[in-house]
């Protein structure tokens, strides 16, 4: 094969994982705390790390990832129907996968893609547990119809949140500066668990997250990128500080107000590490 097809191939990986990632993790947080829905997540956090795997094979080709979001099946009404579903979303990656091994020639690609294989494989089986389980333990969708401001907030977070998830991780692929690159891999990890506690305190108030993203920096100068993320950062810090004193409910303030914190940290962090690639 040639570079730019095993190229698209990746990519067309990545984006399965990227799909992956958001149907897991809807489920999870529609069924609110719980063994399943912390076992879910766990798949999800797996998918993430095919993820990064395959981005950065895709970087090492001289390329850079795609941010695309892959195929969801998102069909089903009851949780035993997502759990079917999500077994489906896995046997679509295990073919996939299957294909694209006969198809390339490089070991060493090869062999990245018969390890994320064995996880989907692992996946598959699990789902296919949760199924069952679903039914047996009557596990419920506890989303609702809530509207409002709150609700507003609480989506805008999220949008948010999964927005420079997507930010940072391509910045930390393609970041030459290695205290960069770990300190960009460290912030999407934050902003995943700000998603994680908006998308929970929207359940947990009968609301509905909306786990959609918006335009992502694609920089590719570190410089550029950094300024990129230091504007976002600054600019969502002031929108959480305002909607904080908008909410009435006290833990909602306390939240907003946590992340409105993180989010001061995080560009004071960038702000230093501009400095530094700027010497």
């Amino acid at each position: 094969m040639k570079t730019e097809e095993i190229i698209a191939m990746l990519n067309e990986d990545l984006e399965g994982e990227h799909g992956a990632i958001i149907q897991y993790l809807t489920h999870a947080y529609a069924m609110g705390e719980g063994e399943m829905a912390c076992e879910i997540e766990a798949i999800a956090r797996e998918e993430m790390r095919h993820l990064d795997w395959l981005a950065e094979a895709i970087v090492e080709l001289g390329d850079i990832p795609s941010m695309k979001r892959g195929k969801m099946r998102m069909e089903g009404k009851t949780v035993p129907d997502w759990m079917k579903q999500d077994v489906l979303l896995e046997e679509d990656a295990i073919s996939l996968y299957k294909k694209h091994i006969e198809m390339v020639d490089d070991l060493k690609i090869k062999r990245l893609l018969k390890r994320i294989l064995s996880d989907e494989e692992s996946h598959r089986g699990d789902f296919i547990h949760f199924v069952d389980k679903a039914a047996r333990e009557r596990a419920t969708d506890l989303r609702g119809d809530r509207k409002g401001k709150e609700t507003d907030i609480l989506n805008w977070g999220i949008e948010h949140e999964y927005t420079v998830i997507l930010q940072y991780l391509l910045h930390s692929y393609l970041a030459t500066n290695e205290e960069m690159k770990k300190e960009m891999q460290d912030q999407a990890i934050n902003e995943m668990q700000h998603m994680g506690w908006l998308a929970e305190e929207m359940v947990s108030g009968k609301g509905t997250p909306r786990l959609e993203h918006m335009g992502i920096d694609k920089s590719v100068k570190m410089s550029d990128m950094l300024k990129a993320d230091i504007k976002i950062k600054k600019e969502v810090a002031a929108e959480y500080d305002r909607d904080s004193k908008e909410v009435a409910d006290a833990g909602l303030k306390k939240l907003l107000i946590r992340i409105r914190d993180h989010e001061i940290y995080h560009a004071d962090v960038f702000s230093d590490l501009l400095k530094e690639v700027e010497k």
